[in-house]
């Protein structure tokens, strides 16, 4: 919760997030819980004193150093998802914080590589995340979206095949795009060009993330080479005032995550980051959690520590909202929906 008076305002907005990995909804306490259920076994507390408990793992996870940092424990939680039922249990976890906080509409990323490469097949992640959707659609009245990414540590052919695999669902509007996550430092955008245009030749929506860790020439690199239509954290994008044009002009959106930044030691506090200038400059972007078990806060945390650190006006959070509604990759009617909810929130608060 934050201080500001407008803090009811926020609570009651109605949520569009873009940036949130269902991976990354993983907490300690269900680690532990499909760990001993699927017998696998983690690194020993004294490898790891952090593995000593979920309490001191969660606490480990508030010491992250870099991505890369992170990107170690991410993977290890991973290793204890193993059948449909537990992509689901992932996946509601998450969907029922999201409701708490005023999620409306959510389009979520999965990482199918990390599965497959250790023996899990693509049908059985897709099955426990879909099911994990469409319960919550039936339960929260929420609208989701899946959105399939490729891991740029591996090598871009077992992306290729990936992408060869899930196109059938691509196409069919099961998935409703790509992207391209983990690692960035070392891994421009462009390896995946063949990929990405093939997806584009299909009409088949792209984001990657870019200008995290990684400097402004990817995000560059994968606005014109990769011809995204989104462009994830971006936090680098203000240090190129020609990029930073095109991007609003283009209105190609960007998907800040506050938290994740700073726990990553992107930016010191989430005063740094560019959303002032991001504001003066037209560049649509939304407030995000991207992975909330590992970072400390889901999304109405985020927006509370974005109103500390800036102290936005109900306008300038209502254009933040309507961005975040009208760049969803929803259908008109939906989008239609959630600004009439926008509009009457707004009204109640002015």
């Amino acid at each position: 919760m934050c201080n500001s008076s407008l803090h009811p305002f926020l609570v009651a907005l109605p949520k569009c997030e873009h940036h949130m990995h269902l991976e990354g909804s993983l907490s300690p306490n269900l680690l532990f819980t499909l760990a001993q259920r699927n017998d696998i076994d983690l690194p020993s507390s004294q490898d790891d004193p952090a593995f000593a408990s979920p309490e001191a793992l969660l606490e480990r996870y508030a010491h992250f150093t870099s991505l890369d940092d992170f990107l170690h424990y991410y993977f290890i939680g991973m290793s204890t998802l193993v059948t449909a039922r537990d992509f689901e249990e992932l996946a509601w976890e998450y969907f029922k914080q999201a409701h708490s906080d005023g999620v409306v509409h959510a389009e979520v990323f999965f990482d199918p590589q990390a599965h497959t490469g250790r023996g899990i097949e693509y049908e059985v992640v897709l099955d426990g995340f879909l099911k994990g959707c469409r319960r919550a659609e039936g339960t929260f009245g929420m609208s989701t979206k899946l959105i399939l990414c490729f891991l740029r540590h591996l090598p871009v052919s077992e992306a290729a095949t990936t992408f060869r695999d899930a196109r059938r669902d691509l196409e069919a509007g099961v998935l409703a795009g790509i992207g391209l996550d983990s690692s960035e430092k070392g891994f421009p955008p462009s390896g995946w060009r063949a990929i990405y245009k093939e997806a584009k030749d299909l009409k088949i929506q792209r984001t990657a993330h870019a200008g995290e860790e990684g400097p402004v020439e990817y995000i560059r690199e994968a606005v014109e080479t990769l011809d995204i239509d989104r462009i994830d954290h971006g936090i680098r994008l203000a240090e190129d005032g020609d990029l930073m044009r095109s991007v609003a002009e283009r209105k190609i959106m960007v998907t800040l995550c506050p938290l994740s930044n700073v726990r990553l030691q992107c930016v010191q506090s989430v005063a740094d980051l560019p959303i002032r200038r991001f504001l003066d400059a037209g560049v649509p972007f939304s407030v995000n959690s991207d992975d909330p078990a590992y970072f400390g806060g889901y999304i109405l945390d985020n927006y509370c520590a974005v109103q500390e650190a800036f102290s936005l006006t109900l306008r300038e959070w209502s254009v933040i909202a309507t961005a975040s509604i009208v760049r969803s990759w929803c259908e008109e009617s939906r989008k239609s929906a959630i600004l009439a909810k926008l509009n009457e929130v707004v009204k109640a608060h002015t």
